[in-house]
């Protein structure tokens, strides 16, 4: 089985009985988990996966979604960032000073209004490096805690990426380390994150998924997820570790 597959089950296990997930463009392996999590959890799970053919409702545009998300309609959303941080604060303007930025990312398009808004924000990002995973972000695109005395009603529950998976405890701002996938070992998470973090005496290892989820990855989800990702589909959803 591949890392990806292995990433993908991870999050729709933390999606089973979720309510409604909501995925955000250019999102192959959320936009899977949540599909997955769907079959597996039917009527309890709904995966609204925007452009998508068949599970997109946002016809006309994504201020939809944002309606949703105002409404409280929206449960869980995936979010990305060029730069994240120990507090969960997340950066997709750009690297060094604003507006001086020597490198620039996508934007911060509806992030802010997401973050806070959404109940169970989860995080992923596929590279685990320290010029991802940084001290402190260079510009706060979207915080992770908000201001002190100010109500929120969303934020960041998880970070998940191709080597570990995090919880974020809005209490104290820290992650923990919740489990090392496959062939990582806890130093290996300390030297591929640029934040410090809190962990366990024992940290597990992330379990491999059950046949049945396998199955049905690489069979149902992935002609639905080829509807959005065709290549991604063909070429990463397969049943071992070689590329079809």
């Amino acid at each position: 089985m591949n890392n990806d597959m292995l990433v993908i089950c991870l999050l729709a296990k933390m999606l089973e009985n979720a309510g409604v997930v909501a995925v955000g463009s250019s999102s192959p392996v959320p936009a899977a988990a949540a599909l997955l999590a769907q079959r597996l959890c039917p009527g309890r799970t709904r995966a609204l996966v925007f452009r998508n053919n068949v599970n997109d409702p946002f016809h006309e545009s994504g201020s939809e979604l944002y309606d949703r998300i105002g409404q409280g309609r929206i449960d869980v959303f995936f979010i990305g960032g060029g730069q994240i941080d120990g507090q969960a604060n997340l950066n997709n303007v750009g690297v060094g000073e604003y507006p001086r930025s020597k490198a620039r990312f996508p934007g911060s398009f509806g992030t802010p209004f997401i973050i806070s808004m959404v109940p169970r924000v989860i995080l992923y990002r596929e590279e685990h490096s320290p010029r991802v995973l940084v001290p402190k972000v260079d510009f706060i695109s979207a915080p992770g805690m908000p201001p002190p005395g100010v109500y929120r009603r969303g934020g960041p529950t998880d970070l998940v990426t191709s080597k570990a998976a995090f919880a974020f405890d809005r209490g104290t701002g820290r992650f923990t380390l919740s489990s090392t996938h496959p062939g990582h070992s806890v130093d290996d998470i300390v030297q591929a994150t640029g934040f410090d973090f809190d962990r366990p005496p024992s940290v597990p290892e992330t379990p491999p998924p059950p046949q049945p989820w396998v199955d049905l990855l690489t069979s149902v989800v992935r002609d639905q997820v080829a509807e959005t990702y065709p290549a991604f589909a063909r070429q990463r959803l397969v049943r071992d570790a070689t590329r079809a």
